[in-house]
């Protein structure tokens, strides 16, 4: 069955860093949406920072952001939005506070931390975009509104050991996940990129048989699981890729542009970058 809504996750998909996209991806998208397929992105960065990527694209369809909390297009038509319970983010960000761990918000369409550290540094360098510190009290200030909250750690096992005692303490509410080996993901119960990638496809009136999703990290899992068809990519983790039905070359391979001219337009041998066998 033909590929009509083509997914791609950005860090470590489309893009290596930052906000440059490869001028091989921007080609390979392009005749996609030429062949009549709708190319969109599904990422946990805040739309604000996913935006500029949509832009150097080229495409104004509904952008997934937040992990699946918010949908909404680059002229700002907002499709969909979930945000956690206000006194909920409330008590996670008191449960932080209380154990001296980095939590950041993202109500209103900005970035807000307590205070300048080397955990926010790290995360507004990766990004390419400055947050706000806010103190503690800003934090509680802002509790509305969050479509996700945000942890960076150390790395995996301490990643792995705050995110199994927040969901023991907020798991009927929210719904936690690892996004890379540093970054915890705290968001509505029920949200996901596969949620966003269902309830997207039934607004565009596809099928889910008509979809493919693509992407590197553990947060794509979910996404890939869901979609029709799924590609990981060379670089991605050996869990992401036991789970997805292809794979394809590396990121800074230019592995989505091989993942679009391969299997969403079928070019083989004729495509303009190496192709990796699967």
């Amino acid at each position: 069955m033909p590929v009509k809504l083509f997914v791609s996750d950005l860090d470590g998909t489309m893009l290596p860093d930052g906000n440059i996209v490869s001028a091989e991806n921007i080609a390979a998208v392009r005749r996609a949406v030429e062949a009549g397929v709708v190319v969109t992105i599904a990422t946990g960065r805040m739309f604000e920072a996913a935006l500029p990527v949509a832009e150097a694209l080229g495409v104004d369809v509904p952008i997934i952001s937040y992990n699946g909390g918010l949908i909404k297009s680059p002229s700002g038509r907002v499709y969909e939005e979930h945000t956690i319970d206000a006194a909920t983010a409330h008590d996670l960000i008191a449960f932080c506070r209380m154990r001296g761990w980095y939590i950041q918000s993202y109500s209103g369409g900005r970035l807000r931390y307590a205070a300048p550290c080397d955990e926010a540094h790290f995360y507004e360098n990766s990004q390419k975009l400055t947050g706000t510190p806010v103190g503690w009290e800003g934090l509680f200030a802002h509790t509305a509104g969050n479509c996700k909250l945000l942890l960076v750690t150390a790395g995996r096992a301490e990643s792995t050991a705050r995110a199994a005692e927040v969901s023991t303490a907020f798991g009927t509410h929210v719904d936690v996940m690892c996004s890379a080996d540093n970054l915890i993901e705290i968001v509505p119960k029920g949200i996901s990129k596969a949620s966003a990638l269902k309830s997207l496809a039934e607004k565009l009136g596809f099928s889910i048989e008509e979809t493919m999703a693509i992407g590197d990290a553990y947060n794509d899992l979910p996404m890939l699981r869901a979609a029709g068809r799924s590609i990981a990519m060379g670089n991605a983790y050996p869990e992401v890729k036991e789970a997805a039905d292809h794979e394809t070359l590396p990121c800074e391979a230019h592995g989505l542009a091989a993942a679009i001219y391969r299997y969403v337009l079928g070019m083989g041998a004729d495509a303009p970058v190496p192709l990796q066998r699967s």
